[in-house]
């Protein structure tokens, strides 16, 4: 744990920040490279990825904000801990999504193409963003007497409300091992078995959805609990596990346009 790199004078350079940036920044790269290969116009995917980006930082302290209002109204100062924190990465997800779908749809970009190109992107941003939480002490676990319980010492970690020396789950380690899994089986699976536009994408939802609802069981932060059973994200992943088993059913039966153009080529 080492919430701050360094400081240049009076101005703090905290880990979470700079690895939050590299973070959103190899997970554009990712995108840019796929998008090119795809035959996508690189400039419209950059700009669509800082859109995404935006987005996502919004999203994910809003739905902080949300979950948690009562600590926010009570303590008005704590809303300046919210812009250091990493929000709720739901949030960000969800308010992502609808601003791409707007500017694809603007654009009349290829609505399951380009989003079957960034969603490995959204899984590499995402680990590097969980290392970033594990050096600010943010999104910590239940505590534990696992082997491989980690313990917070550093006083800056503080502001996030993380237990110092006490081992904990290192759920941060969780997700990011998680979203590797689903990093790798999104790139070695996508191109086999009969691929259509958009199976990427809500594999990934899928898979995510099913990680992050286990991985919360975990979780020692509060976020706030929806019907006081279900935690802000696992009520989230509830919706979405059916909903993208739905979408790739729907989308997998739809005609394939390349094999249908191939076929009349052929008959012709």
């Amino acid at each position: 744990m080492h919430p701050i790199l360094f400081n240049l004078g009076s101005f703090t350079i905290y880990a979470y920040g700079v690895l939050l940036a590299a973070a959103y920044l190899l997970g554009l790269q990712l995108a840019l490279v796929r998008g090119r290969a795809r035959g996508l116009d690189g400039q419209r995917v950059m700009d669509l990825g800082i859109w995404i980006i935006i987005s996502a930082l919004v999203g994910a302290k809003l739905l902080l904000l949300i979950v948690d209002v009562k600590t926010f109204t009570s303590n008005p100062r704590e809303l300046f801990n919210l812009l250091r924190s990493a929000g709720v990465f739901y949030g960000g997800l969800i308010a992502a999504v609808v601003v791409a779908l707007l500017y694809l749809r603007r654009h009349k970009m290829p609505v399951w193409t380009t989003t079957d190109v960034f969603a490995p992107g959204i899984a590499l941003g995402h680990i590097v963003g969980r290392f970033g939480c594990l050096m600010a002490g943010c999104c910590f676990g239940r505590p534990a007497s696992v082997p491989w319980a980690i313990t917070f010492n550093n006083p800056a970690a503080l502001p996030q409300g993380t237990p110092l020396g006490q081992p904990l789950h290192p759920t941060q380690l969780y997700e990011a091992g998680a979203e590797a899994l689903i990093l790798g089986f999104l790139l070695v699976f996508e191109r086999r078995g009969r691929p259509f536009p958009g199976r990427t994408f809500w594999s990934y939802m899928l898979l995510y959805g099913i990680s992050r609802f286990v991985i919360e069981f975990y979780r020692g932060d509060s976020r706030g609990l929806v019907f006081d059973v279900l935690s802000t994200s696992q009520f989230v992943s509830v919706l979405l596990v059916p909903l993208a088993i739905v979408m790739l059913v729907v989308l997998g039966r739809r005609p394939d346009p390349t094999r249908q153009a191939a076929a009349q080529r052929a008959a012709a």
